[in-house]
């Protein structure tokens, strides 16, 4: 399970700025939980391909860190890991994902491991550098890409196909690459484990009042100057809205225009 953030802005911005002094702080605060990594993608200009930087240290006093939240950029995501039980704390685990021009990340846990491999073709198997799930569901969206589907249809249709065999896994994901922030907001039947919750027990001082309430949940909020930024509970403040249920939502890079398709409707379409 992880945190997400996400802005895409008319004008050059950084992710610090966007969430402000607060923001930051509840960043921080949430990095003392997710802190097996932590990840940043960002566009400098529509049209541009994103640049990625990811550690598989903690956000909290990596120098790193603070050099990729202050990037000048239009767009950019930012992630931070806490790692499902039995995967390592390595820099190949570490989201975002970055291969041919598009970033991934992903909060969630989709198991077993085993069966979400198998849908994976041989080539795409044999391409995964790290063990997670979230790579192997970046896998299967990469793969209906080359099938020549767009990013929002590729995303949209992955997201319904894994939805209706792993029905209580949470898909919540961000994706960025040269011409639009996808968000994918799938996690209606999500919930946190007993294990879970009793590694939350000993940091409730510290983190968030929210964050435990609808841990999942994906908000968003468009600034005066029309700026879109979407958040995870925690890192969203109070008065965002929450994110279509069960969607995938692309927001142009160019114009911030905003398209939402709902999985129920894509598989559908699939059956």
């Amino acid at each position: 399970m992880c945190r997400l953030f996400a802005f895409v802005s008319p004008d050059h911005s950084a992710a610090r700025r966007e969430l402000g002094h607060d923001g930051m702080e509840s960043l921080l605060s949430l990095a003392r939980l997710h802190g097996d990594g932590w990840g940043w993608a960002g566009v400098t200009e529509p049209g541009s391909a994103p640049d990625a930087r990811r550690s598989a240290r903690s956000a909290i006093g990596d120098a790193q860190f603070d050099q990729a939240m202050d990037a000048e950029c239009r767009a950019a995501i930012v992630h931070l890991r806490w790692a499902t039980a039995g995967l390592p704390v390595l820099d190949c685990n570490a989201h975002p994902f970055e291969v041919d021009g598009v970033a991934f990340c992903h909060n969630g846990t989709v198991k077993p491991l085993d069966r979400l491999q198998s849908l994976l073709s041989p080539e795409s198997v044999a391409a995964l550098t790290g063990t997670t799930d979230s790579e192997m569901y970046f896998a299967l969206i990469r793969e209906q890409v080359a099938e020549g589907l767009s990013l929002h249809e590729a995303t949209t249709r992955v997201a319904a196909r894994l939805r209706e065999l792993f029905p209580l896994a949470s898909l919540n994901a961000l994706l960025i690459d040269a011409d639009e922030l996808i968000v994918v907001h799938a996690s209606a039947t999500s919930i946190l484990t007993e294990h879970d919750l009793s590694r939350l027990a000993p940091l409730a001082d510290v983190l968030p009042s929210e964050h435990n309430e609808d841990y999942f949940a994906l908000r968003w909020r468009e600034a005066a100057d029309g700026t879109i930024a979407v958040g995870s509970t925690g890192v969203a403040s109070a008065g965002w809205t929450p994110l279509p249920a069960e969607s995938v939502t692309s927001i142009s890079l160019a114009d911030r225009s905003v398209s939402t398709l709902e999985l129920a409707a894509v598989h559908a379409l699939q059956v």
